[in-house]
C-alpha cells in the first residue's frame, strides 16, 4: 500500500534539488553584492594625498588624508557604496586599476590624452605644472623650450614627466618623486617637475631641504577621481552627484580651507 510520507530517496532528491537551487541563488548574490564594493587607490602626493604611516603606502584610509583624499572621502560619505582605500606608488596604481570593474584613482590629471582612459568624477583639486631649481641655483627660464638641453626630475606615470617626454625634453624618470629634491642638491638634476604645492613640501618633509626655486609654471589642470571603463557608469554618476552635493554644502571649501 501507499505511504503516506515521502520516500527516503525522494526526500534525498528533494534536498538535493534544494541544495542546488540555494547554491546557484548564492552564486548569483555574491557578484551582485561584490559589484557595490569600490577600489580607491591613490599615491603619497602631500599635501593633495598623504600617508598617516610615514611611509610612501597604506592599506585602509585611516591612514590616508590630504585635500583631495578628504574631498573623496567626502563624497563617499554621502552614498551607500561599501568601499576601501589604499595608497601605493603612482605607476602601479595607474596601471592596476585600468580595466578592472570598480577600480578607481586620485588624484588623476584629467588630460585629453587621458580621458577615453577613464570616467571621470570631479573637479577635485587643480595642479600647477612646475619647474623648480635647487635653492642655490641661479636658473632662469622665460619659456618653457628655454629648459630643453636641460636635465629633469621626474617619475614613471606622472602627467606632467610624460608630457615633457613626448615634447623631447631630456628627463630622468624614478618610480617615485620623493628623492627628486635631493637630486637637485646633488646636481644629478638641473630641474624638478612637480606640483607647485608638492615640491617644496615633499623636499622639506623628505630630505630636510627648503628654499627650493619655483623657476616656471607652465600649465594647470585639473585633478579628479578617475574610474576603469570597466565600472557601472551608474556609480561614477552616483559618485558625481554625491561630489555636487558636498561642494554645494561647503565641505569642500572647508577642507581645502583647513589646509591653507
Amino acid at each position: 500500500m501507499p505511504s503516506d510520507y515521502p520516500s527516503v530517496s525522494s526526500r534525498v532528491i528533494k534536498c538535493l534539488r534544494n541544495g542546488v537551487a540555494a547554491l546557484s541563488l548564492s552564486a548569483i548574490a555574491i557578484p551582485a553584492l561584490a559589484s557595490e564594493r569600490l577600489y580607491i587607490f591613490t599615491e603619497n602626493y602631500p599635501p593633495y594625498n598623504t600617508s598617516e604611516t610615514g611611509k610612501g603606502f597604506a592599506h585602509s584610509e585611516e591612514d590616508i588624508s590630504g585635500i583631495c583624499a578628504d574631498m573623496v572621502k567626502a563624497m563617499l560619505s554621502r552614498v551607500d557604496y561599501d568601499y576601501v582605500m589604499k595608497m601605493r606608488a603612482w605607476s602601479y596604481a595607474y596601471n592596476w586599476v585600468q580595466d578592472r570593474e570598480n577600480h578607481g584613482l586620485f588624484c588623476t590629471a584629467r588630460t585629453d590624452e587621458r580621458e577615453d582612459q577613464f570616467q571621470w568624477v570631479g573637479p577635485l583639486a587643480s595642479i600647477k605644472w612646475t619647474l623648480f631649481a635647487a635653492p642655490d641655483s641661479d636658473l632662469t627660464l622665460d619659456s618653457l623650450a628655454d629648459a630643453k638641453n636641460l636635465n629633469i626630475a621626474g617619475y614613471k606615470g606622472d602627467v606632467m614627466s610624460e608630457y615633457l617626454v613626448d615634447q623631447g625634453f631630456n628627463v630622468v624618470m624614478g618610480v617615485s618623486s620623493d628623492v627628486n629634491a635631493r637630486r637637485l642638491t646633488l646636481g644629478q638634476a638641473d630641474l624638478w617637475v612637480t606640483d607647485g604645492l608638492v615640491g617644496p613640501l615633499m623636499a622639506e618633509e623628505e630630505h630636510g631641504i627648503t628654499g627650493l626655486k619655483p623657476v616656471l609654471v607652465f600649465r594647470e589642470t585639473p585633478m579628479y577621481l578617475a574610474f576603469s571603463t570597466n565600472t557601472d557608469p551608474r556609480i561614477v554618476a552616483d559618485l558625481q552627484k554625491a561630489l555636487d552635493e558636498a561642494r554645494a554644502a561647503g565641505d569642500i571649501d572647508r577642507i581645502v580651507a583647513s589646509y591653507e
